[in-house]
């Protein structure tokens, strides 16, 4: 059974805290298993309604009268009893009920069970389901199985994983017969991806046209959440999503406007980027004008590149022969495409997102740079490399050199094992497993009222 980090969340937060959690992502990366896996091992009874499967339940939720009334209609619709203190309630796609939402006020007030709902972030329409006021509701954002979870997933045991750490923590190299075999593992990964379905099919097949077919499969389930949830833009947004793989593949992998359109302005199709990203189908990086901090604040948001949610899915959409390539030990192929899509993804969903800090930088006089980030309150450039040239990055020195940036260090992921030269920490490429957003610690200040409160 493959293992998931959000698991250790969730069953932490529905033991000891008395809200309501809400578990987002995009469609298949696992949301309904892990909530279900949770709910059998931590309560005697799980009682879970699907608005999606059982549209007539959206009417329990209608004007309801209280808590009272609300779990008196429970009831009565799942036909099963509500065991005080040991039922999980568990409702899934709730973007279809709004009104669950006032409902959940009622019935964490009241107390008697514990409530987790599950939503697919599909445009906007989960968006009025997250101003819940404070104090009844937490929110957690799943991801695909990322790296560690993949690795654990194929059998390779956590005291090899914790040696990687280690030599990550400690910036020395791996292992040599470690670093060689977890690369394999990583070419793999490339191909597999981290959707749950596609994941599981590898593990209990091996075979990875099994595997093609499972992500082919997701990609159509996409498409059709594009036709059914958004039907205004649903032709703009469809061509969008089909382009992101040729356009990853151009030269400065920057999306271009006129591939869409000869006469194509931002402004028209911006509402359709928003909705592949707030779907958790599409992850944008964007352009900042200038390596400095607050890279917010040079932000352009017409200046893009957009990345696959899953690398996985990515590869399947180039289709051909790439699985065997990938798989291949030719230091001379370059997938500098789908490596900078792992690492986008990687980024992403360990706290690098858009709205952060997570950005790319290009000009004409110094060259593009993969990922800028902000980082231990510095600007850190991240340079990722897929073929044995990996020491070549005329953008990254000419930054890195510019005194009016003062840029300290930058880091390149790449296939070597770990090195340092001069200002420049070269990670093999699965480290980027390892690399999180530094969490905000808690403060606290006391103002000194002396002299003013009499």
């Amino acid at each position: 059974m493959i293992q998931r980090k959000s698991d250790k969340f969730i069953r932490e937060f529905l033991l000891h805290d008395k809200r309501a959690l809400l578990v987002t992502g995009a469609r298949q990366v696992g949301k309904t298993f892990s909530i279900r896996k949770v709910g059998k091992e931590c309560f005697e009874n799980l009682i879970e309604i699907n608005f999606v499967e059982n549209p007539d339940a959206i009417e329990l939720f209608e004007n309801g009268q209280g808590a009272k009334d609300l779990l008196m209609r429970l009831s009565a619709f799942v036909r099963k009893p509500l065991i005080p203190g040991k039922t999980l309630i568990f409702f899934d796609e709730v973007q279809k009920c709004k009104e669950i939402i006032t409902a959940i006020k009622f019935l964490v007030d009241e107390g008697s069970y514990r409530y987790v709902m599950s939503g697919s972030m599909l445009g906007v329409e989960l968006e009025d389901l997250r101003s819940v006021p404070v104090g009844y509701m937490d929110e957690v954002e799943m991801y695909p199985i990322d790296i560690t979870e993949f690795l654990t997933a194929i059998g390779i045991g956590a005291h090899v994983i914790e040696h990687l750490y280690e030599c990550f923590e400690e910036r020395r190299p791996v292992d040599d017969f470690i670093h060689q075999r977890v690369l394999e593992a990583i070419r793999l990964y490339l191909i597999v991806g981290g959707m749950p379905a596609a994941v599981q099919k590898y593990l209990d097949t091996n075979n990875l046209r099994d595997v093609y077919r499972e992500q082919r499969g997701i990609i159509r389930t996409y498409k059709k959440d594009i036709t059914q949830y958004n039907k205004e833009h649903k032709l703009e947004i469809e061509e969008i999503y089909d382009l992101i793989p040729s356009e990853l593949n151009a030269k400065n992998k920057r999306f271009i406007l006129k591939k869409l359109n000869e006469k194509a302005r931002f402004s028209k199709y911006e509402d359709s980027f928003l909705w592949l990203k707030n779907a958790g189908v599409a992850i944008p990086t964007y352009n900042v004008e200038e390596p400095q901090l607050p890279l917010l604040l040079n932000k352009q948001r017409n200046l893009f590149k957009l990345f696959a949610n899953d690398v996985g899915l990515l590869a399947a959409m180039y289709g051909g022969n790439i699985q065997t390539r990938l798989l291949g030990k030719n230091p001379n192929i370059n997938f500098g495409a789908i490596f900078e899509n792992l690492v986008a993804q990687e980024l992403y969903a360990h706290g690098f997102s858009v709205e952060h800090s997570l950005f790319y930088f290009n000009s004409k006089k110094q060259g593009e740079l993969d990922f800028v980030v902000e980082y231990d309150n510095q600007v850190l450039p991240i340079e990722v490399k897929s073929g044995k040239d990996y020491d070549r990055h005329n953008a990254l020195s000419n930054v890195m050199e510019n005194p009016d940036y003062a840029i300290p260090k930058a880091y390149v992921f790449c296939q070597e094992n770990l090195h340092t030269k001069q200002n420049v920490i070269y990670f093999p490429i699965y480290m980027i497993a390892f690399f999180e957003q530094m969490k905000v610690e808690d403060a606290t200040f006391k103002f000194d009222l002396t002299g003013l409160n009499s």
